[in-house]
């Protein structure tokens, strides 16, 4: 028997198969679903590998990006501004810098310049928006003299050049309280004349984004009581506290480091405590809104006191310049009063509110050397002829009164005077360039009852010394607001002041043009 072989094609075979698959289905669904999870996972294995690639690979990028910003020096900074010049506020160079080489617009250093300032480590910048911040790295580099251009002069030859913006606030605040004319001359008047003084004077901008500092110029002590004459300071709290609204609505810069760059006058007995009074001024303490600002005042103390801050400076109180030149010669003048004083004395230690005036000095004063009248010349009445006996006094007794400053310790100075401070603790003005303990003598209030004879040892030993000491013309030139601005005057030593503190501040605005 032959058998024939017939090719079968393999379109039929794979046909056959499928017909069998379809008869067997359930067996191929179990199957199915297990290869394709084992497909599946193969997958997610593979996927998790690229992933840990993936990482490693930004890890790697972000050190290498973190690498080269450490390497980045900050000083390169200035080369990604917008402009070729940055504006300093305030101007600061340092003498040995070589401008002759660079093109210099007046108030701007280039970009050349500033990068020439790397290796003395003055100036680093930082990017804030249009606005960079520089720090001064280093206070070994100071020339505040240095002219270059109009914006970079120091007409008044400050220890570092400053801009002052004052405020222009409504006359409700200031000039309308000068229809009075005591109250620019009276020994209040300090906040009249510092602000009368900055008007006109080279430091003011009227730009207030490069001001160093912002002069608040409110006129309180103003206000004087029609009963008894004096101050009243009522209305002190009240008045300043809607002076700093309005400038705080008005403008950002209050608000910018929380009043720390902004200058009050306070020239009362407690100064920013605004009473006359010490139980009282220490228990109302300094308003809160100003207890960060810079407060000119003429109560200082050598510890510390409620109404005297950290940002306190002590300037002496206002006192008429006299007529004439200031280089007289107090020499020449007759001395034939040994020890003079003029002025309020209770002959009763406690008034009429119970309290203790001059914590009974001026009494003891009295009462111990009232009746020596060929030595003591003491009066408790008002004179015309107060300043020339001044001039004709060998010592001035400057006893403590309310506080313990007292016009008489300028007054005295300025017309050759030794002044005799009985106060305790009291912060003279100015002891940066004014050394009181060589142009005045010091009595502690409980050795008063020895007056005599604490003078008498001044006059066998360094009185000459005292009064060559006392009649430089520099002392009395410091003690006195002039008209107009001079440089050394009072409110000269407030703007030295002032610069050195600018000196320190953490940073100054850099703006970009």
């Amino acid at each position: 028997m032959t058998i024939i072989m017939e090719r079968i094609p393999r379109g039929a075979v794979l046909k056959d198969r499928y017909n069998a698959a379809v008869v067997m289905g359930a067996s191929v669904k179990f199957k199915s679903p297990s290869k394709c999870a084992k497909g599946a996972v193969l997958m997610e294995r593979m996927q998790d590998r690229l992933w840990r690639q993936y990482v490693k690979a930004g890890l790697l990028c972000v050190s290498v990006f973190f690498v080269l910003i450490l390497m980045l020096r900050q000083d390169w900074l200035p080369r990604f501004s917008e402009s070729d010049a940055v504006e300093l506020v305030p101007p600061s160079i340092h003498r040995s810098l070589d401008t002759k080489s660079v093109n210099l617009v007046p108030g701007f250093y280039s970009k050349p310049l500033m990068l020439g300032l790397r290796e003395e480590e003055v100036l680093q910048g930082r990017r804030k928006g249009r606005l960079k911040d520089v720090r001064l790295m280093s206070s070994r580099f100071r020339n505040h003299s240095m002219i270059i251009g109009k914006e970079f002069s120091n007409p008044l030859g400050l220890f570092k050049n400053i801009k002052i913006y004052i405020y222009e606030l409504p006359t409700s605040f200031n000039t309308d309280w000068l229809q009075n004319d005591r109250c620019s001359s009276h020994l209040f008047a300090a906040e009249v004349a510092i602000h009368q003084r900055l008007l006109s004077s080279p430091v003011r901008t009227l730009e207030p984004a490069e001001a160093d500092y912002f002069f608040v110029p409110v006129y309180v002590s103003c206000n004087f009581n029609t009963t008894t004459g004096f101050p009243s300071l009522s209305h002190a709290r009240a008045l300043l506290g809607s002076a700093v609204k309005f400038i705080s609505h008005k403008m950002p810069y209050w608000n910018l480091r929380k009043g720390s760059d902004h200058v009050f006058v306070a020239t009362h007995d407690y100064g920013p405590c605004f009473h006359t009074m010490e139980d009282l001024a220490v228990s109302t303490g300094i308003p809160g809104f100003l207890r960060n600002a810079i407060i000119l005042q003429t109560f200082g103390r050598t510890d510390k006191h409620v109404c005297q801050s950290s940002n306190s400076i002590t300037i002496p109180p206002f006192v008429q310049p006299p007529a004439g030149n200031l280089d007289w010669s107090p020499d020449q003048n007759r001395r034939d009063i040994w020890a003079y004083f003029r002025g309020k004395i209770e002959i009763h230690p406690k008034n009429i509110s119970g309290r203790v005036y001059s914590r009974g000095v001026r009494s003891k004063i009295w009462q111990k050397f009232g009746r020596h009248r060929s030595r003591f010349f003491i009066k408790r009445d008002r004179s015309s002829n107060y300043q020339s006996e001044i001039q004709r006094s060998v010592f001035c007794l400057c006893p403590l009164g309310w506080a313990p400053w007292s016009p008489r310790i300028v007054e005295s100075a300025i017309l050759g005077c030794i002044p005799v401070i009985i106060a305790d603790k009291i912060a003279l003005p100015y002891s940066h360039v004014i050394d009181w303990p060589k142009i005045s003598v010091t009595v502690s209030e409980k050795d008063v009852g020895k007056l005599g004879k604490i003078l008498d040892r001044v006059i066998r030993t360094n009185l000459t010394t005292i009064q060559e000491n006392l009649w430089n013309i520099k002392y009395r030139k410091a003690l006195l607001y002039m008209d107009p601005l001079t440089p050394g005057d009072a409110t000269w030593q407030v703007l030295e002041l002032l610069a050195q503190k600018a000196i320190n501040r953490s940073y100054h605005g850099v703006q970009s043009v």
